[in-house]
């Protein structure tokens, strides 16, 4: 079955600038690199909340 723009109900829309392959991204600086390095120390080191389904049941009871 092949397509055609015709099928379309509307255009598709043009790739937005940053999507171009053209240039190459800019390298993170020393200071975003540390930046960077502490979220994710921070983030590992950091438990994530545990979130219990029957507490709520029960707190609207």
């Amino acid at each position: 079955m092949s397509s055609s723009h015709q099928d379309h109900a509307y255009p598709e829309p043009a790739a937005h600038p940053n999507w171009s392959s053209r240039h190459k991204p800019r390298p993170l600086t020393p200071a975003q690199q540390k930046q960077n390095r502490d979220a994710l120390l921070r983030a590992q080191r950091t438990p994530r909340p545990r979130h219990n389904r029957n507490t709520t049941a029960k707190a609207a009871r």
